[in-house]
C-alpha cells in the first residue's frame, strides 16, 4: 500500500515559490525586442546622416585661374559657416570639400559614356569644380539659395549648382521616416512595459499568501516590500545585461553578413542604448513589483483566494 502511495505522490511546492528563470527570461526577451528596434533606429539615423552629409553643391571655377587663386577659394569655402566640416554628430571626420579638375572630370565622363568628346571638339569644355558638403541644417530651399548667391560672389567662381529636387525629396523622406519610427517606438515601448508589468504581477501572485503571512506576524509594509523590490531590481539588471549581450551577438553577426554595415555603426549611441535597456528593465521591474506587492497588502483574506 505504501509503495502504491509513493508512486502517486505529488511533489508539493513551497509556500511563495517564485519562478525566477521565467521572469528573467520574459524581461530579457521584452528588452531584446525593443533593443533590436532601437538598433534599427540608430542605424537608420546614421544612414540618414551619411546621406545628408553627402549632399554637395558644385562650385564651378572660371577658366585660366592660377593655382594660388584655387587655394584661396578652397580656403574661403572651408571657413564658411555652411560647410559640413567637423559636424558635432559625426563620429568620423567629414571630407567637406573635394576638388575635381576638368581633366579628371573628362576622364570620368569618357569612362562612363565611352565617348571622347575632346576628339571632335578639339578642347576640354569642362571646368574645375569644388564639391562642397553642406551642413544638413541648411538643406532648405531658402538657405541653399542664399548659399548659392554668397558663393557666386567669391572672386574666381563661375557658377554654383545644386539639385533642388533631390534635396527636397531627401528632406521629405527623412521627415516621413522619422515620424514612422517615432510612432512605432512609442507603441513598442508601451507594449514592452505592459508585458514586463503583467509578467511580474503573475509571478507575485504565487507569493500573495507569503505576503499575508508576513503581515500576520506583524511585519511593517516597508519591511515586506523591500526584499521584493531589491529582487526585482536585480532581475531587471540581469535581464538588461543578458539582452545587451544578445544584441552584441546580433551586431557581430550582421557585420559579418552585411558588407560595410560597420560604416554606419555609432558605438556611442549603441552603448547608450544598452544602458537605457538596463535602466528600463530595472525601473519597470521596480515599479511593477511595487504596485503588485502594494495591491496584495491591501487585499482581504477572501480576496486573496
Amino acid at each position: 500500500m505504501s509503495s502504491v502511495q509513493s508512486k502517486f505522490k505529488v511533489r508539493k511546492k513551497k509556500l511563495g515559490s517564485y519562478p525566477y528563470i521565467s521572469v528573467v527570461l520574459s524581461i530579457t526577451l521584452a528588452l531584446f525586442v525593443i533593443g533590436v528596434f532601437g538598433l534599427l533606429m540608430i542605424y537608420s539615423k546614421e544612414l540618414e546622416r551619411v546621406v545628408l552629409e553627402n549632399v554637395k553643391i558644385q562650385v564651378y571655377l572660371k577658366s585660366n585661374i592660377s593655382e594660388d587663386q584655387k587655394k584661396e577659394i578652397e580656403k574661403i569655402l572651408s571657413n564658411h559657416y555652411f560647410t559640413s566640416k567637423n559636424l558635432p554628430a559625426s563620429p568620423t571626420p567629414v571630407n567637406s570639400i573635394q576638388f575635381v579638375s576638368k581633366e579628371e572630370a573628362a576622364k570620368s565622363f569618357i569612362k562612363e559614356t565611352g565617348e571622347d568628346f575632346q576628339t571632335f571638339l578639339g578642347e576640354n569644355p569642362l571646368r574645375d569644380v569644388f564639391l562642397v558638403g553642406v551642413n544638413p541644417i541648411y538643406h532648405d530651399k531658402r538657405s541653399m539659395a542664399k548659399i548659392k548667391g554668397e558663393v557666386e560672389k567669391i572672386t574666381g567662381v563661375f557658377q554654383v549648382h545644386f539639385d533642388k529636387n533631390v534635396i527636397a525629396s531627401i528632406n521629405e523622406n527623412v521627415a516621413k521616416i522619422g515620424l514612422l519610427l517615432l510612432g512605432l517606438s512609442t507603441l513598442l515601448l508601451i507594449t514592452v512595459v505592459l508585458l514586463i508589468n503583467n509578467t511580474l504581477r503573475l509571478a507575485l501572485f504565487s507569493q500573495r499568501f507569503l505576503i499575508r503571512s508576513m503581515q500576520l506576524v506583524g511585519a511593517k509594509r516597508w519591511f515586506i516590500q523591500w526584499p521584493f523590490l531589491i529582487r526585482a531590481c536585480l532581475h531587471g539588471l540581469l535581464a538588461g545585461i543578458l539582452a545587451s549581450t544578445m544584441l552584441i551577438a546580433v551586431i557581430s553577426f550582421a557585420n559579418k553578413r552585411i558588407e560595410d554595415l560597420s560604416l554606419i555603426q555609432n558605438t556611442n549611441r549603441i552603448a547608450l542604448l544598452f544602458g537605457a535597456l538596463t535602466l528600463l528593465g530595472i525601473l519597470v521591474a521596480f515599479a511593477s513589483t511595487f504596485r503588485a506587492v502594494r495591491k496584495y497588502l491591501k487585499l482581504s483574506l477572501d480576496e486573496l483566494y
